[in-house]
């Protein structure tokens, strides 16, 4: 009697990851499409759920995050557009699709008036595909906005210096003014002053009038002539008597 032997065969684990991995692609895929169904509706905001999910289930689906991007956009998410837009443009490997991504990459710039930034990625949009007509069109049209910007940001600054230089100068005049204003008040005040004490040359010439520290009045002078006279009178008077002193005086008896 013949053994049966079963042989069993173990399918590499790879595989399975690999069908996993294609059905999550296709999931994601059907998203996509539900998504652009949306996007078409003018539903931008139910479009942007679509394509988070269907990169939750592929990563990598470049097409999601390119359509994530335009729904942001329209929402005017420009930064967060912007974020997704670059992320397939530094990835992609399709000159056509990093043109894609810049050019609206530029859109979203030119949407927040930053056209610097507009014609730049206007510029990097041409280099992957020069044959793209809009996007030269849109160049065209940043740059223009970004002469006028420039131009009219040059008249602000103009008139601010002239408002400035107009404010020193009324600061200057002000200062003139306030200074001519007092000395005129000091002025005034003199003259009222003048006005208000009309004794004043009067009592300006007995202080005039009044002896200077040093010099005599002419009454401090007699005085003191008259006690130079004194005391001279009295000094002859001494010097006198001392001569009667010197002589020999005749005595006279008293019979």
């Amino acid at each position: 009697m013949r053994k049966i032997v079963f042989i069993l065969f173990f399918l590499p684990l790879s595989l399975f990851a690999q069908q996993d991995k294609v059905a999550l692609e296709k999931e994601a895929r059907q998203l996509v499409r539900e998504g652009n169904e949306l996007y078409n509706q003018l539903k931008f905001a139910d479009a942007e759920v679509k394509y988070k999910k269907a990169l939750e289930k592929n990563p990598d689906y470049e097409i999601a995050k390119y359509n994530l991007g335009n729904a942001l956009s329209q929402q005017n998410r420009t930064k967060e557009a912007i974020k997704e837009y670059e992320l397939v443009a530094k990835t992609t490997k399709d000159n056509f699709t990093r043109a894609s991504s810049m050019h609206n990459i530029g859109n979203a710039h030119y949407q927040d008036k930053d056209y610097q930034k507009a014609v730049d990625s206007y510029k990097h949009s041409l280099r992957a595909n020069p044959e793209d007509d809009e996007t030269r069109y849109n160049l065209a049209l940043a740059q223009e906005m970004l002469k006028n910007q420039e131009q009219n940001e040059d008249k602000d600054k103009d008139k601010k210096d002239n408002k400035d230089d107009k404010n020193k100068d009324k600061d200057k005049k002000d200062d003139k003014k306030e200074g001519d204003d007092k000395k005129d008040e000091d002025k005034k005040n003199d003259k009222k002053n003048d006005k208000s004490d009309p004794n004043k040359d009067k009592k300006d010439d007995k202080k005039e009038q009044k002896p200077q520290q040093g010099k005599l009045s002419p009454q401090q002078v007699k005085q003191l002539l008259d006690a130079m006279n004194n005391e001279e009178q009295k000094t002859q008077k001494k010097m006198n008597a001392k001569k009667e002193r010197g002589k020999k005086i005749k005595q006279e008896k008293d019979w």
